[in-house]
């Protein structure tokens, strides 16, 4: 067999491989994870531009906007985010059908282990569609310990437009200090800069 012919197999082969990569889930979070250790899919770090000022602290007041919003966790915990001002909060919103949300998943991990001991800050990790026994599978296939919440409450629109995964990083005063929408690589050394700087604000 000549070497073109080889080549065209071989190309043939590595194409088909590429396609069923891409349909299968498994193998889009697999490209997707890829693409992220190489650089891509950095979060973005900043404040909203169009912040409501009155709507972004957390007083605990039944005047505040965030007063009312809780979220479960798989032992039916509530916790209420006016309880956790004086923590920086890190929400990450995501279902267990978006391949996008579930390839990030081991990045939001580094920066959890990051800060263990650090009870200054929290992470929620929101499956926003209460799929409770898929989302506790997903966690243990991945090795991972990341605390999983269910709402309690409607989410405020200035936290989750409408895509996921989306994160938002509330300060301490409960403002919005950051807000990501789409996937993106929080194991970053600049995310755990960021949130060590909010931690000393």
């Amino acid at each position: 067999m000549d070497k073109k012919k080889v080549w065209k197999i071989v190309s043939n082969v590595i194409f088909v491989g590429l396609i069923i990569l891409l349909i299968l889930p498994v193998g889009r979070t697999w490209i997707q994870q890829g693409l992220m250790k190489i650089g891509l899919f950095k979060p973005k770090l900043e404040r909203p531009k169009e912040m409501p000022a009155q709507t972004s602290e957390v007083e605990g007041s039944s005047g505040s906007n965030y007063a009312g919003i809780a979220f479960s966790d798989d032992n039916g915990e509530v916790v209420n985010i006016p309880d956790l001002k004086g923590k920086v909060v890190f929400l990450n919103f995501w279902a267990t059908w978006c391949p996008p949300c579930k390839a990030e998943m081991p990045s939001i991990q580094v920066l959890k282990d990051k800060f263990k001991n650090n009870d200054q800050v929290a992470f929620l990790i929101v499956e926003i569609e209460g799929a409770k026994e898929k989302a506790r599978d997903f966690m243990q296939q991945g090795n991972m310990d990341l605390p999983i919440y269910y709402p309690e409450s409607q989410i405020p629109s200035e936290w989750l437009g409408g895509a996921i995964p989306t994160t938002v990083i509330l300060d301490k005063t409960g403002k919005i200090a950051a807000q990501h929408e789409g996937m993106a690589d929080y194991s970053r050394a600049e995310v755990s800069d960021f949130i060590t700087e909010l931690i000393h604000q």
